[in-house]
């Protein structure tokens, strides 16, 4: 059972770390006519501000491409999408080909039904607005924090709530193993037992931040609070006591005390 708890807290640790690679390297994959984007949603630029999404309603997305190359550059497609945890949990492609003039940029709005996200997602989550080119390639794109006022249920509340379900029932076994005297004797191997439930611990709290609408779950605050959470996690299993102290005690406290009997001595006349 522990093993499989390991398990489950070690895939979304690893969604975290590696499901999403560096920002450079996403930079260095676009192609030389990179565009310059800028984006509105309901007449509201989306940069550095936090965006809120309703999807009750209809969403009026304006893009602003701008080419600062020498030739033009096709777009065939916009894509709005929401990340969290290295995972998307929700992306909409808009087919709407056109073309950016070399050193001019080219103004389109487009209208998007998001209906469906309320059971996706909800909370605050890292979003983007991606122009793509007939290879799927980015062309440009505009980065925000998405407040979805979608539902508790939605795909990511239930993520979060299988999280903790894995989390307690790792803290419970660690715990149980503390109690029953069962841990590894080792040290680090005792640290090692109790390192899920501190990641699991970690990736709670970063999609309770996100749902309760208090931090996003950008990866300059998820990897700080997950590692975070984890070390704390090892050193209190590192600094647990003995598993064989307890015992020896015991045996100590029922063993029978002999007490030495004074030697005989046999005297002659």
């Amino acid at each position: 059972m522990g093993r499989v708890i390991a398990a489950g807290v070690a895939l979304g640790l690893c969604g975290v770390l590696l499901g999403a690679p560096p920002a450079s390297a996403q930079s260095g994959s676009a192609p030389s006519g990179s565009l310059g984007v800028q984006v509105s949603i309901d007449r509201r630029p989306i940069a550095d501000v936090t965006v809120p999404i309703d999807p009750a309603k209809q969403v009026e997305l304006q893009v602003v491409a701008t080419n600062p190359g020498t030739a033009p550059v096709k777009v065939r497609s916009v894509r709005l999408s929401g990340v969290a945890l290295a995972l998307t949990f929700f992306a909409y492609d808009t087919t709407a080909p056109f073309e950016v003039p070399a050193r001019g940029s080219t103004t389109r709005t487009f209208v998007l039904d998001l209906g469906d996200l309320a059971g996706q997602a909800t909370g605050l989550l890292p979003s983007s607005v991606e122009l793509l080119d007939a290879q799927r390639a980015t062309l440009g794109e505009a980065t925000t924090v998405a407040d979805v006022q979608g539902s508790f249920w939605s795909v990511y509340g239930v993520f979060g709530l299988a999280m903790l379900v894995l989390t307690v029932l790792a803290w419970l076994t660690a715990l149980l193993a503390l109690a029953r005297h069962r841990l590894a004797p080792n040290r680090w191997r005792r640290g090692l037992r109790f390192l899920p439930a501190g990641f699991g611990t970690g990736l709670v709290a970063v999609i309770s931040l996100s749902v309760l609408r208090l931090v996003p779950p950008e990866p300059a605050i998820e990897i700080p609070v997950v590692l975070g959470a984890a070390a704390i996690a090892f050193l209190l299993g590192y600094l647990t006591p003995h598993p064989a102290a307890p015992a020896a005690a015991a045996a100590g406290d029922g063993a029978t005390v002999r007490l030495p009997v004074p030697s005989t001595q046999e005297f002659t006349r």
